[in-house]
């Protein structure tokens, strides 16, 4: 079955799931965010086919979210870092990981995230940029905004 693209779709959700939405990619940018930048470890690590790895780091590269950087000659071998945009994931990710702990997690969470500066646990809330104050789905309106041709 042939997957839906959302590339027409005028919804910020859809256009972010268009660039990270196949399977795999949210893991191979987790990997990115620890550290994991090589084709052989990453592969190890998640126990993916190579061939589904090779199509899901090149569309992360094509979408611009990572990007390859050799670090071998012969024969040429790449490592895989976050972009700008990559990075830019931190917030999607962490919010997933936390709804995993909550939700998905019997034994607990399989991760502890410490903040370094104060060496306590961090966590992901949304606040609003203006005033400061915390923000849920109840705190906020939305309202269609006229797209540019």
């Amino acid at each position: 079955m042939e997957r839906k693209s959302f590339e027409d779709m005028a919804c910020s959700v859809a256009q972010c799931l268009e660039v990270v939405g196949e399977w795999w990619s949210m893991l191979l940018i987790r990997d990115a965010f620890l550290g994991i930048r090589r084709f052989d470890e990453l592969q190890a690590r998640l126990g993916i086919s190579r061939n589904v790895l090779t199509q899901r780091l090149a569309k992360l590269v094509d979408e611009g979210v990572l990007e390859k950087r050799p670090y071998q000659d012969n024969p040429v071998r790449y490592e895989y870092w976050l972009t700008d945009k990559g990075r830019d994931l931190w917030p999607v990710l962490t919010s997933m990981r936390q709804w995993g702990d909550k939700h998905a997690a019997p034994n607990g969470p399989p991760m502890k995230i410490t903040h370094k500066a104060c060496g306590h646990a961090a966590r992901f809330d949304l606040h609003c940029s203006a005033c400061g104050d915390p923000v849920s789905h109840r705190d906020v309106s939305a309202e269609p905004t006229r797209r540019k041709r």
